[in-house]
Parts: C-alpha cells; structure tokens; sequence
C-alpha cells in the first residue's frame, strides 16, 4: 500500500472500556480540533475491566493529557503503587518484591549490584532491598510524595470508573459516544474497512478505524484476517477468574501475587473495595478447583460472583494494517503479572500519535508501527516468562513444567549473563530498566558467580561508608513518611470511601 493521499479526519474507535476511552482521550486532546472522533460501544457487551494494577509510565500519558491526579484519582478510587509483593514464586513460603524504584547507586562502569555483592562477601552488606526507597516503604505501608520526583509509584484503580472518567475527558475535546453493537465490518473493494454497520441499521463510516473490541478483535482479525502469534509454549496461563470483595484492612501501596499451584492470585487495594483474582492454566486445574482455591484466599466478602475470563497469551502479527489499528486486547495479550496492560494501551496510543496518517496512510508508517510494537511486546514477554522459568518451585506439574520449560533466545541470554557475571544491559527503549531485571532475578533465586572489578576497588570501610549512607538515608526518609491509608484519605479520597 503506497500512501493513498487520502486526508485521514474521521476516526472511528470500535469498542470502548479502558482501551477505547484512553484512545479517545488521547487522540481528542492532542487532535480533536482537526478529527471527526466517534467511538461505538454498546451497554450491553461487558469489558474484562480488571486492570486495575498500572506502572509508572501511566503518570506520563496522564501529563500529556494534562488530568489532574487528585481528580483522577478520587474518581477512580485510586490508591497508590510502589511495587508488586512476588509472594511463593522463588519456592514455596519464599517472597520477593518488585519495586519501581532503584537500588543504591552505580558507578559509570558498573551497577551498583556489583558493589552490593562485594559487600557481601565482605559481610558488609544486608538485603539487596535495603537499598531501595521504594521497596522499604512499601513494606512499612508507607507513602508520601517527595521533592523532584524522589518516589516512582503507579495507581491501583477502578477501570470501569477509569472508562467513564476519560469518556467524560473526551467528550469535553469533542469526541462522540454512538451507542449500538456492530452487526458488521463494511469494506472497500480494495480491501479497506469502510464502515461499521450497527444493529440498528445505522452505519458510522471512517478515515481510520481503531479496533478495541478486545479479544474478539473483530476488525484485525475478523475483517481483516490478521493472524495471531500464539505463545502459550511459554506462558501456560489461559484461564483468569475474577471477583470483588469488601475491604477489611487498610489498602497496602503494592499489588500481591500470590503463586498457586496452577497459577498465581492478585489482590490489588482500592479505596473502596479489593480487587481479586486468580490467573491459571486449563492443562493443569479446572475451572471449580480454580474458584475454590481463590474464594478460600480472599479476605472480605465477595461483592459478585467470580467470572471465568479466556485468553491466549500472544499478539496480532500486525496490530496496524491498512486502515485499522489494534490496541488492547485486540492486538494481543499479555498476563497482567507485571501491569503492562494498560502500558501497552498507552504505547500504542503515543505511537499513533507520532506516525498519524494526516495525508493519507503509507505502508512506511505502518511497518514502522508494527515493528515497533513486536519489538516492544516481545521484550515484555521475556520478562514475563523469566518470572516462571527461574524458580526453585518442583511441588507441582506446572511449577516443574514452567522451570524445564526452554524459553527464548533472547531471554536465557539475558539470564546467562546476570547467573556468570552479575551484570545486566538494557536495550534501547524497552519498558523494564535494569534494576527490574535485577530485582526479579535475584529474588527468584540467580546469585551471580562474579562482579565487576570496579567493586574490588574500595576497600573494607570505604565500601562499608558507601553501603551503610545508602541504607541509612532510606531509613531516615521512610521513617518521615505517614502511613500509606492516612496520605491517601487526605489526598485523593472519593465518595464511598
């Protein structure tokens, strides 16, 4: 497809929930004065609405649009996130957490786990998380915002309050709600989507279609025929129940993922209730086995009856093609273990942004977006897998099947490198920095045979100065902090409360 010179001006977005409304916000606030933006969705078709855990990139999105995090965050319930408690995930009774913040400080030519390691060899060093700011105050359920930046957090929040606060957002910027189900996708004899025929006859044509219609991908895959990249070799889960609860304790400022013997628990706390769920894989427990061992873990009563969710773990092997972008569950799946859900939203939404079609969509455009998208979801499905790959875990079939399991290339290099040499490189532009890395692969069992030799350097009292400041003004600073429920009631509380 040559570049048509076809003005792109009428957006159309299929599908709404968290996706389709974080498109509209996106696109109406940066466009909406040179875009004709409607976006179809209809009551009656339910969204999965259970990402409510989320990762620091979000505030970014949210400062490009310009949202007020009080506001949003009293409109959606929102607590605060430091990390994810990995609990049961190293061996059984063995927990790690993965923080977003980093740990010490580094040298120009090594990390500082290097100097951490030296230390302990020496006897001089404690935890590796004693190092980080964010990890310790997450264990003291402690939050606060600090002077230029000094704490990395992220939101748990209600994602079907999220949906309406940004169609409220939206509507404001000019785009349009239709309400309808799609009957369907009408196209161009040359092979474009035209048109959406609606069941109420109605037909809402467009320039550029957005596909968020979810797993049913109904125009990447239905319309336009665009395979799909299965990685279930690798990631066994396809199952997920989920269910609310009433609180009855105070909202700790991490999500929990709890390791099961088939699958793993969430529990992520709102300020009015909890999230709770239970991902897993078919092959190796069903579906009643499933909802017993959640509803036998929740604490609080249960505000809905568990629902079962499918997914295949994988991606469109193109998410633009044509006139049609996929985004969110459209253009592939990834298990929330790490939040990167609502990341990807966000990721595609930016990279539209940057490569849209104005005087007409080129094949160039579209090759560039693609390529970068696989790149992108392929680097977060290493680290995935790298959560289920290292384990000390041989209690069951699946934990057994998970550590024998042979991974990507890409990643049992990343895991070789760290087990030989402690160090860790990270490539350009993908989400999870090194200290991500480090974090896990330590806390799932890697102790790296070596260090860099810049940490020979430093004697025994200098490097025992060097770590005991680090540990010691993290301490200083986590013990100023309030609780993280107190801040939360006074900053951002919302009704319901």
């Amino acid at each position: 497809m040559e570049n048509k010179n076809k003005p792109v001006r009428r957006v159309v977005i299929a599908g709404g929930g968290t996706a389709g409304w974080m498109v509209a916000a996106g696109l109406s606030k940066s466009l909406g004065r040179l875009l004709d933006i409607t976006l179809v969705e209809s009551d009656e078709i339910g969204t999965v609405g259970v990402g409510e855990a989320t990762i620091p990139s979000l505030q970014n999105f949210h400062h490009l649009l310009e949202i007020n995090e009080q506001e949003f965050m009293a409109e959606t319930m929102a607590t605060f996130k430091l990390g994810i408690s990995f609990e049961n995930w190293r061996d059984v009774n063995e927990d790690y957490i993965h923080s977003f913040g980093t740990s010490g400080t580094d040298h120009w030519t090594a990390g500082f786990q290097h100097f951490w390691h030296k230390g302990r060899e020496r006897g001089l060093a404690t935890d590796y998380g004693d190092y980080c700011l964010e990890l310790k105050a997450s264990l003291q359920n402690r939050f606060a915002h600090l002077p230029k930046g000094g704490m990395n957090y992220a939101y748990h929040m209600d994602a079907s309050r999220y949906a309406k606060y940004l169609r409220k957002f939206s509507e404001r910027f000019g785009a349009r709600r239709v309400e309808g189900k799609i009957a369907e996708v009408r196209m161009d004899p040359d092979g474009d989507i035209r048109a959406l025929r609606l069941d109420s006859g109605a037909e809402i044509e467009g320039d550029l279609f957005i596909d968020c219609t979810g797993f049913r991908a109904l125009l990447i895959g239905g319309a336009l025929g665009v395979e799909y990249e299965d990685w279930s070799h690798w990631l066994f889960n396809d199952s997920a129940l989920a269910v609310q609860t009433t609180s009855v304790r105070e909202a700790v400022p991490y999500t929990r993922a709890i390791a099961r013997d088939a699958g793993w628990q969430w529990q992520i706390p709102l300020q009015h209730r909890v999230g709770n769920g239970l991902v897993y894989s078919s092959r190796y427990t069903d579906d009643e086995t499933s909802q017993r061992t959640l509803l036998a873990a929740v604490a609080g009563e249960p505000l809905m009856t568990p629902r079962v969710i499918r997914f295949q773990p994988g991606q469109r092997k193109e998410t633009w093609k044509r006139n049609c972008v996929a985004v969110g569950l459209a253009s592939g799946f990834l298990e929330p273990i790490e939040s990167t859900s609502i990341h990807l939203i966000q990721r595609s939404i930016v990279r539209l942004l940057q490569l849209f079609p104005q005087d007409g969509i080129s094949q160039a455009d579209i090759d560039e977006f693609n390529t970068q998208a696989n790149t992108e979801i392929a680097h977060i499905r290493d680290f995935i897998i790298l959560h289920y790959k290292v384990t000390n875990r041989r209690d069951t079939p699946y934990w057994r099947d998970a550590a024998e399991m042979t991974v990507p290339a890409s990643l049992q290099h990343r895991i070789d490198l760290f087990r030989a040499t402690g160090r860790v490189f990270r490539i350009p532009n993908e989400l999870f920095a090194e200290n991500s890395w480090i974090q896990v692969m330590l806390g799932q069992g890697i102790h790296p045979a070596s260090h860099h030799q810049s940490a020979d350097l430093m004697g025994d009292a200098e490097l025992a100065h060097f770590l005991d400041g680090i540990r010691g003004s993290i301490e200083r600073t986590v013990a100023q902090l309030p609780s993280h429920q107190r801040y939360v009631e006074q900053y951002c509380a919302g009704t319901g409360w």
